[in-house]
């Protein structure tokens, strides 16, 4: 017998996203070196921490392993239903950092929140914003899935400017413990309706990825007329 692919064993290895000169691809442990290096570089002012956990506050030497050791976690927590799709989002062939897709009871929810982080050198480009779209119209479109979920602290304007240049809508504000003090987080919600879609998207592997999560009812779903969506899954 010849062995499989690792992409038939693990089938969300053979996403992928094409976005004009942005490419979305899952998180291997291949990536984990260039990962690791963007985050020592700098991924947000150092003087705030837009993260729930503060996990770029560990001393550099401790990022490597602790980036290896995440990987673990997320590769070790899905399966039908829990999402955690941590895709590697590269520009014109660079990488630049991660959108993630993530959710648990999916199949049953219909619901993801979405969270990403890009090299600081990238930032006010408007590649926040198109790698969101991007991962917005995969799960609205190829992913079945109904409602996106985010959250941003509000002393973080520019993730709150993306959320609402994608069309997220306000869905109230909490208030969370941030490295021992309290923080104030508005919570947003999107929904097809409401999305403002950027660029067409083109999507490999997508029918295997509904199965692994065991969102298969979705594959009947028609992709919204006019979406610009091209498919090859």
């Amino acid at each position: 017998m010849s062995p499989h692919a690792l992409e038939e064993l693990w089938p969300p290895y053979a996403l992928r996203v094409e976005a004009g000169d942005l490419t979305l691809s899952v998180l291997r442990e291949r990536d984990v070196p260039e990962l690791v290096a963007l985050v020592l570089e700098g991924i947000h002012d150092p003087g705030t921490m837009p993260f729930l956990y503060p996990w770029t506050a560990a001393p550099p030497e401790d990022v490597p392993a602790n980036y290896v050791r995440y990987l673990g976690r997320v590769l070790a927590g899905q399966g039908p239903g829990a999402m955690s799709l941590q895709l590697v989002v590269r520009r014109a062939g660079e990488t630049v950092g991660i959108q993630a897709l993530e959710g648990e009871e999916v199949s049953t929810t219909r619901t993801v929140e979405t969270g990403s982080w890009l090299v600081r050198r990238e930032h006010g480009k408007g590649i926040g914003t198109r790698m969101r779209r991007a991962a917005c119209a995969l799960a609205f479109d190829h992913l079945g899935i109904e409602r996106i979920t985010s959250a941003a602290y509000l002393d973080n304007p520019a993730s709150l400017a993306v959320s609402r240049a994608v069309g997220y809508q306000d869905n109230g504000r909490a208030w969370v413990a941030r490295q021992g003090e309290s923080a104030e987080q508005q919570r947003f919600v999107l929904t097809p309706e409401t999305f403002r879609r950027g660029e067409p998207i083109r999507v490999e592997g997508a029918a295997a990825v509904r199965a692994f999560y065991g969102l298969d009812r979705a594959a009947a779903t028609p992709v919204p007329a006019g979406s610009g969506t091209h498919v090859r899954s």
